[in-house]
């Protein structure tokens, strides 16, 4: 393999982790909220659903503030936050050459079962993140830089129920 087509080294993480915070400073700043990732989903499907059943979108209360009249759901800064991320990595990758279509798994399980497992685990965060009316990373990253002990009470017991959930799924990636 060629040198200019091997991917780059990666960022140093403290280097990372630093511009991370100067962005979420900024965010706090400029804007009065933090990151996460959830509320620019959520209204891209409120939109949808705004497009299939109106209806629907009057009869509830939370979807009627983002959706009702002639509000349109996709005129938030936090959509805008979420497309740039998604396009962002993806140049991200391009610039770094780690664009590539693959299936990362053990040796102990086949493509199709890993394909079952990352959307039934996607599914069940993303219905848990609207329960809970936000992600672990608005969580993790806005409420954890407010300090809020909700939120680091919360991080905490994320980590250790993905602990104990991987003893029992481990199996997948041996």
């Amino acid at each position: 393999m060629s040198d200019s087509s091997r991917a780059k080294p990666y960022m140093n993480p403290y280097l990372a982790g630093t511009l991370l915070g100067v962005v979420l400073f900024l965010a706090f700043f400029i804007s009065g909220s933090g990151l996460g990732a959830s509320g620019g989903l959520n209204r891209m499907l409120v939109y949808v659903q705004n497009a299939v059943s109106p209806e629907h979108i009057d009869q509830v209360p939370y979807l009627l503030k983002m959706a009702g009249g002639d509000t349109n759901p996709l005129d938030s800064w936090i959509v805008f936050l979420t497309i740039g991320t998604v396009f962002g990595g993806f140049i991200s990758g391009l610039i770094g050459r780690r664009v590539k279509f693959e299936t990362n798994k053990g040796l102990q399980i086949n493509n199709g079962t890993r394909w079952i497992m990352a959307f039934v685990g996607g599914g069940l965060m993303g219905y848990g993140a609207r329960l809970a009316r936000g992600c672990t990373s608005g969580q993790g990253l806005s409420g954890g830089a407010g300090l809020s002990v909700g939120s680091w009470a919360f991080m905490f017991a994320v980590f250790a129920g993905a602990y104990a959930v991987a003893y029992f799924f481990r199996k997948l990636w041996n």
